[in-house]
């Protein structure tokens, strides 16, 4: 997947929508609709926009960093290795997403550090968290 195709899943599913109701909503055919979820590389850029101004948004560019959509569907619930742009190294598991309700997206993670793991299994307490800005996330990848 690449980050529209994560992102427009994503939003599909939070809007309780498939993929026919997405396609009608937006005015374009299910099988655009397949095409961007599935990270076809050549897409016309007006259904795009068109897709994406259901959920608020529009494609603009803007500089780099590890998508969102991408940890959400890949790494959420697994052991994982973060690198942050400061060079330090965490290791554990995300557990939840944090969505900036201004913008609508994804703006940080509640993160469980594996020497809390143990203890977070048995006890739900948030001060064995630590919450991961997205826009902090340098690398991400399994353990």
């Amino acid at each position: 997947m690449n980050n529209i195709s994560s992102f427009v899943k994503y939003h599909r599913k939070k809007m309780g929508l498939t993929q026919k109701e997405l396609a009608a909503k937006a005015g374009v055919g299910i099988r655009f609709i397949r095409e961007i979820e599935q990270g076809k590389e050549t897409l016309q850029l007006d259904k795009v926009n068109q897709v994406l101004d259901l959920f608020g948004f529009s494609l603009t560019a803007t500089k780099q960093q590890v998508d969102a959509y991408d940890i959400y569907w890949n790494y959420f619930n697994k052991a994982i290795k973060i690198t942050l742009t400061n060079k330090v190294v965490k290791y554990g598991i995300i557990i939840k997403d944090i969505i900036d309700k201004k913008e609508n997206k994804i703006s940080a993670w509640i993160f469980v550090p594996n020497n809390n793991a143990i203890k977070y299994q048995q006890k739900q307490d948030e001060k064995l968290t630590e919450i991961i800005l997205n826009s902090d996330i340098q690398k991400i990848e399994e353990q």
